[in-house]
């Protein structure tokens, strides 16, 4: 990511712009142009794969989740245009709470090129609050990678479709998996995810840890009688999850100077993505 003056961002590959995108004034959400550039950092997933992953562990499963985030992890540490760099990872599945049913549909009916993503939907049109951003156009769902991809959603090896948070954007764009996205959807069914962020300072999760350990130790202190065993395996459980979640908070994600500043930019957008003109006033 690299960004200007003006809430200019601009993300690129290789050294080739793939997505530009300029946040609203409000702060209501962001203008967005693909330029059609962009490909996927990792090889191709051959269904052999799929099947032989979905074998070792059961498909959804903290094992099987965890074996495509270390295939994940390996491939996108050895290519060349992937967006790692120094610094501390997490690639965990997809927090749920982000994710909203009901803007999954709306992927497959509205994801043009150049769009909005609303943040908060004040005045907003409504197919414009989507939670993921493609950095390709989807394939149609009748295509054959995406037929084939819809053939293993159905049994229910499907591979997940792998995320990367970006702040600026203040949602996840597709790093890879566009069509097990597309098959995932066109099946009427949701995708499983990985989310790439940068890994939050320790510091700060131990700061976020203090208060659910205090009400932890609150309850095991308070707990009486003979369901007491039953209070405190619930607020262990309770505590481990808000420990989980602290620990998989995404960080900032890091952006550059862009090279030249926002007069590049605007030379940028003019030969890659010529006529967008986001109004970002308002």
């Amino acid at each position: 990511m690299e960004s200007a003056d003006g809430r200019r961002l601009v993300l690129v590959q290789s050294d080739t712009p793939v997505l530009f995108a300029r946040q609203r004034a409000t702060h209501r959400g962001l203008h967005y142009a693909r330029t059609g550039r962009y490909v996927s950092p990792l090889p191709p997933l051959r269904a052999q794969e799929a099947r032989s992953v979905a074998e070792f562990a059961v498909p959804g499963s903290e094992a099987w989740t965890a074996r495509w985030a270390a295939h994940a992890e390996d491939a996108l540490r050895n290519s060349p245009n992937g967006p790692l760099h120094e610094g501390e990872w997490n690639l965990p599945g997809a927090l749920h709470r982000w994710f909203m049913d009901v803007n999954w549909p709306k992927l497959l009916a509205h994801d043009p090129d150049r769009g909005h993503l609303t943040w908060f939907g004040y005045g907003d049109p409504d197919e414009d609050a989507r939670d993921l951003l493609p950095l390709r156009a989807l394939s149609h769902p009748e295509a054959p990678r995406v037929k084939a991809y819809r053939r293993q959603y159905r049994e229910g090896v499907l591979p997940p479709v792998l995320t990367w948070w970006v702040s600026g954007l203040h949602s996840p764009v597709v790093l890879d998996g566009h069509d097990r996205l597309t098959a995932a959807l066109a099946e009427g069914g949701r995708p499983r995810l990985l989310i790439l962020s940068r890994k939050v300072d320790e510091d700060w999760v131990a700061r976020c840890a203090a208060l659910p350990v205090e009400q932890y130790e609150k309850t095991v202190a308070s707990a009486e009688g003979p369901l007491a065993p039953v209070h405190i395996a619930e607020a262990g459980r309770r505590l481990a999850d808000a420990l989980r979640q602290l620990a998989d908070s995404p960080e900032l994600t890091r952006a550059w100077p862009l090279p030249g500043g926002a007069a590049a930019w605007e030379a940028a957008v003019a030969e890659h993505v010529p006529g967008w003109s986001p109004d970002a006033d308002r």
